[in-house]
């Protein structure tokens, strides 16, 4: 079944430890696996017989392989890992990062000398923060949620009054704002603080993030009894409140534990062929949330690993559990991007090779130019780095896994129940249209909508649904020129023939449309054709679609158009056919018409933000600041944010304009002579 150089390539490899990965003949990668010893590792799945089974025809799809040689079983996991979250393999189980962990920042430190003058220095600002870290200012978290850090900074303005207006709002204030007056910050702008007693409030808060609690209000006692031997009875009565607003603050947060500050807790959860870990996360003694991960190919990825057992393993070893599997890969992938806190509570054991690997990895990683990111507390990891996993705890953690636990077991149930419904969706579309019911899960549907303001930035978007979901990395905008204002025919002509132009000519190239089978599913990365394709419109559209794919030579069958109903009202929506099949109305509570209406919304959802943006950009003239070197989509966002459009930009000094996180004085000595 393999070649006879795929085979000899097998014998050559070294009876050392590295990575290994299997393509297929189409190039497409299937699998990344590491070993201790390559050769027998690698061997075993050319050597054994699979049978009839998924991963034996796995095996039988493998046409080429490549090795790298590392040094340690350690080097290999962590190799492993990276290539698995960044090449996205078939056969193994992937987490997905959805986005980047939240911070609480404080801009700036007290004791630095470099800009005193600057109010970031003299007056820090807290603030929510998303994105690299740097060395200027401190960093606190990382944290579940916006939610969390939002509470947080709530925390520190209520008993410690710290700031959170922007460097160039505090420069111009002039009289102090409402949160003075409601008593949630101290009114620095206004120099009803000395920058000594400001700096006092920022390192008590930068102790309560760190989890210093009982030191800090000994600290507030220790000052409080200090002001009244001094007779100054009005701080000492200043200090009193905020131990009591402390106190308050720190009953409600539930802050039970002086042991654990930094902890992660993770529990797993694995049930009906889909898993999830819940991370929930304790920074400075505060249980701060959790937030669910949902890996992919776990199906695929659990046989594999089954059925290919490790031939440096002996034949008695017990297969290991779905949740080992899953727990390991989501430690492995998750923290070789966020620093992790020196103790892990989870509900599986971990295996100590691979904690190991990881603190050679982060102590390592310290040994850098970069610094690694912000971990518990505010500092970053220092020195030689050991982490500890906490199987079956006792006490406070004992509670702490039993509610990651019982989270778990909710997300998994409620993603579950989402996906059946989902399911049960798509089914019912497929038979209301008489589309293929062999295999649901390749039925991919396209929907169409134009969206303009009376003619201005007109917009067409594409959203794409396939797998029982919508599939948003597969969304694209086009935007529509050449055609006379308001035109909703044109620009539907204009958009459809881009969008199925070349594919149709690659189909006609590759032999014909087969109007009667589903199309071909396209190698990674290309497109192909959907087998429907659902207009946001009435007749009108649909013809103009018709006309469309007559002239491209496509089935007309795949056509549907979503006429609203009478009086517009949703669930009277009627679906109407471009072969001339009469209008058919799938009645209010059908699960097929939900499908198309969630399709739809999500189109014109889709073609509103697009439209929005395209007609702010040509209002505000924000092409002016795209149009400078250096000044990219995010530093772009910073500025019009800051300074409230291009006019705002425009008018800001170099030393305004400075003060904008990533703008140094020659990017902003630049913006300034673009501008004027």
């Amino acid at each position: 079944m393999h070649s006879e150089e795929l085979l000899a390539q097998v014998a050559a490899l070294p009876a050392l430890p590295g990575v290994y990965r299997y393509f297929d003949s189409q190039g497409l990668l299937l699998y990344v696996g590491k070993a201790r010893h390559l050769k027998r590792r690698v061997a075993s799945y050319f050597t054994k017989n699979h049978g009839g089974t998924r991963i034996g025809h796995m095996v039988c799809k493998i046409a080429r392989l490549e090795t790298t040689v590392v040094r340690s079983e350690a080097e290999a996991l962590l190799l492993e890992n990276n290539l698995i979250k960044t090449q996205n393999p078939r056969f193994n189980i992937l987490f997905r990062d959805d986005k980047s962990y939240p911070y609480l920042k404080i801009t700036g430190t007290p004791a630095s000398s470099a800009g005193r003058d600057a109010p970031g220095q003299r007056f820090p600002r807290i603030a929510y923060y998303r994105g690299a870290v740097d060395k200027q200012h401190r960093y606190f978290g990382p944290y579940p949620s916006a939610w969390a850090v939002k509470e947080s900074i709530e925390l520190l303005q209520k008993v410690f009054r710290l700031r959170t207006c922007e460097d160039t709002v505090f420069a111009n204030r002039t009289r102090p704002c409402l949160l003075y007056q409601i008593k949630r910050c101290s009114g620095p702008c206004v120099n009803l603080i000395a920058p000594e007693a400001y700096a006092v409030d920022v390192q008590h808060a930068q102790a309560l993030l760190s989890g210093q609690t009982q030191e800090l209000l000994q600290a507030m006692e220790a000052r409080m009894m200090a002001y009244s031997g001094q007779l100054a009875f009005e701080q000492a009565a200043e200090v009193r409140n905020q131990m009591q607003a402390l106190s308050r603050v720190l009953h409600q947060q539930s802050i039970e534990s002086a042991h654990d500050k930094d902890v992660d807790i993770l529990a797993v959860r694995v049930q009906g062929g889909r898993a999830c870990v819940n991370l929930a996360m304790v920074r400075g003694g505060r249980h701060l949330g959790d937030r669910p991960y949902f890996p992919t190919h776990l199906e695929d990825a659990a046989l594999f690993e089954q059925e290919t057992r490790d031939a440096e393993e002996a034949p008695a070893t017990p297969p290991r559990p779905v949740e080992a599997l899953v727990l390991e890969a989501f430690v492995a992938q998750h923290y070789m991007a966020v620093a992790p806190p020196p103790v892990l509570v989870t509900s599986t054991p971990l295996d100590k090779a691979l904690l190991e690997a990881l603190s050679g990895h982060l102590t390592a990683a310290q040994g850098g130019d970069h610094p690694p990111a912000a971990s518990s507390g505010s500092h970053p990891l220092r020195g030689t780095v050991h982490i500890t996993a906490v199987h079956q705890p006792r006490e406070q953690r004992r509670a702490w896994l039993e509610m990651a636990q019982k989270n778990a077991d909710l997300q998994l149930a409620r993603l579950l129940a989402q996906e059946g419904s989902q399911q049960a969706r798509t089914r019912a579309l497929a038979e209301a249209l008489d589309l293929p019911l062999a295999d649901l899960d390749p039925l991919t549907i396209e929907c169409f909508d134009i969206s303009h303001t009376a003619g201005e930035a007109t917009q067409a978007s594409c959203v794409v649904f396939h797998h029982h979901k919508m599939q948003s990395s597969e969304y694209r905008r086009y935007k529509i020129d050449g055609i006379t204002g308001g035109d909703d025919y044109a620009a539907m002509r204009q958009v459809l023939t881009r969008r199925y132009g070349k594919l149709a000519e690659a189909a006609h190239e590759a032999g014909g449309v087969d109007c009667a089978a589903r199309p071909a599913a396209p190698a990674q990365g290309q497109a192909r054709l959907p087998d429907l394709v659902l207009i946001d419109g009435g007749k009108g559209q649909v013809g103009v679609a018709r006309e469309v794919f007559t002239a491209l030579g496509l089935d007309l069958t795949r056509i549907v158009g979503v006429e609203k109903g009478e009086g517009r009202k949703v669930g009277l929506e009627e679906l109407v056919f471009a072969d001339g099949r009469e209008k058919a109305s799938l009645g209010k509570d059908s699960a097929a018409l939900m499908l198309v209406a969630q399709i739809r919304d999500e189109a014109h959802r889709f073609a509103i933000t697009g439209m929005r943006a395209a007609r702010a950009k040509v209002r505000t003239g924000g092409g002016q600041l795209q149009e400078i070197a250096g000044v990219g989509p995010k530093k772009r966002a910073r500025l019009l944010q800051r300074f409230g459009g291009v006019r705002g930009v425009a008018s800001a000094s170099v030393e305004d304009l400075i003060t904008v996180d990533g703008i140094s004085r020659t990017l902003a000595e630049e913006i300034y002579r673009a501008l004027r």
